[in-house]
């Protein structure tokens, strides 16, 4: 079983930033794909940014040239770096890896953005 740590979030202004990262315990060798997906209340989870092991990207439309996922191969974790900020960013935003083709969740920490 693959444990996922996340951490950040919290609190923010529109216009501003926040960011996120997430451990994950398997090996990074293992490790197919990390990224990020969120959920605001009332929609359905959606994708936000992936970083695959060849170091492809992909980002939702909604967040693309504001948000900037990376990852630390040696500590197999995935950051995301949220700038520019708005109100409907506020979500539950839910780390994902994708391990020998198994995908596995974090328990998703809460993003509030203020106008």
């Amino acid at each position: 079983q693959v444990q996922l740590v996340e951490s950040g979030g919290g609190s923010g202004q529109a216009g501003g930033s926040l960011s996120l990262s997430c451990a994950a315990s398997a090996s990074g060798s293992s490790t197919n794909a990390l990224g990020w997906y969120r959920q605001a209340p009332g929609k359905e989870r959606g994708m936000v940014a992936f970083i695959t092991s060849s170091s492809t990207i992909k980002y939702a439309d909604s967040v693309k040239g504001r948000f900037t996922i990376s990852r630390d191969n040696a500590k197999n974790t995935v950051y995301l770096q949220m700038n520019s900020l708005k109100p409907e960013d506020t979500a539950v935003y839910y780390c994902y890896v994708i391990v020998i083709g198994t995908n596995y969740w974090g328990k998703g920490t809460l993003v509030t953005v203020s106008s």
